[in-house]
């Protein structure tokens, strides 16, 4: 972030330096001075980001065991590893702001941070594992391709991988159910309720509506966000369409439809209450994520403390 100055040619208080460089695009960086609440936003989209990485890596992780080849055992390892990655980068990235990794990680297992409502939802067949790769990989691409440009510089550049490896995913989510698509009549079959479950929940996964965000038109005057959650959820139907259509699989909502005056698909509505009740812990499978989470926290904790350990006899030795 550049200097800004006065007309007197003397240094600009923080404050307009901050709203200065936020509105020529450039990138605030961590020891620049912000404004607390864009601290505190940051945080808090950061970590939920980070907690949905990892959280997320529970669903498909329980079809590995299951997979049914190699080649696709070997993709979904793959693909879990990244996920862990992503949430490393994230956590990282919000650590630059003056929190920590176990901080956030407490708010999470006490329940005062949030993770994704999508991942509140079961994996019931391998089909599910494409339908998140097409669906839930590409609403997060959607969602935060834009991040990459977001005004602070830990966040986009971290979203910068990120995008680039959820891109992969999404490809491979497609390549799975195309293959179920084109298979036997059960495969289908499977294939298209796995797309019958995932999609509404994909479409809650960019937030709620306009009129009920209570972060959106703060976040995009601060430049964190570029696009409001009803912008970016009719971006992602746009996409999806046509490539439902080359998947040969129909996407469960009779409302959708081409708007010729408008220039964008016309879809039916959200159920915002089942969207509520997921947050309020309230979903399929809520208790048990967040239950797994803790536990694989504190099985782990001897690996953290041996790692501290390693850390500090290496300190004590170079001092």
């Amino acid at each position: 972030m550049t200097a800004v100055l006065d007309a007197a040619g003397g240094a600009s208080a923080p404050a307009e330096v901050f709203e200065a460089a936020v509105a020529a695009d450039e990138r605030i960086e961590p020891r620049d001075w912000m404004p607390d609440a864009y601290r505190a936003t940051l945080v808090r989209q950061m970590a939920q980001h980070a907690h949905s990485e990892i959280i997320g890596m529970q669903p498909e992780a329980n079809w590995i065991t299951r997979a049914p080849s190699l080649r696709r055992k070997a993709i979904l390892m793959a693909k879990v590893q990244d996920e862990a990655g992503h949430g490393l980068y994230l956590y990282s990235a919000a650590e630059t702001l003056g929190t920590s990794r176990e901080e956030l990680l407490d708010k999470l297992h006490a329940g005062r941070q949030r993770y994704s409502s999508i991942f509140n939802y079961p994996t019931l067949t391998w089909a599910d594992v494409g339908a998140i790769g097409w669906l839930v990989d590409g609403a997060a691409i959607t969602n935060q391709v834009p991040l990459c440009r977001c005004s602070y510089g830990p966040y986009a550049r971290a979203m910068v991988r990120i995008c680039k490896e959820e891109s992969f995913h999404q490809r491979q989510g497609y390549e799975l159910l195309l293959a179920l698509s084109r298979g036997t009549e059960a495969q289908h079959a499977m294939a298209q309720d796995a797309v019958d479950r995932w999609w509404w929940p994909s479409l809650m996964m960019f937030g709620p509506p306009d009129s009920e965000s209570s972060h959106s038109d703060q976040s995009m005057a601060w430049k964190i966000k570029r696009h409001s959650n009803d912008e970016l959820r009719q971006r992602f139907v746009d996409i999806c369409v046509p490539q439902a259509e080359s998947l040969g699989l129909t996407l469960p909502d009779p409302d959708l439809r081409w708007n010729e005056q408008r220039g964008h698909y016309d879809f039916g509505p959200i159920d915002w209450d089942e969207f509520r009740e997921v947050l309020r812990g309230n979903g399929p499978c809520n208790e048990e994520r967040i239950s797994q989470r803790r536990r694989a926290h504190e099985e782990g904790a001897w690996v953290r403390e041996a790692a501290a350990a390693y850390a500090a006899k290496h300190r004590e030795a170079d001092a």
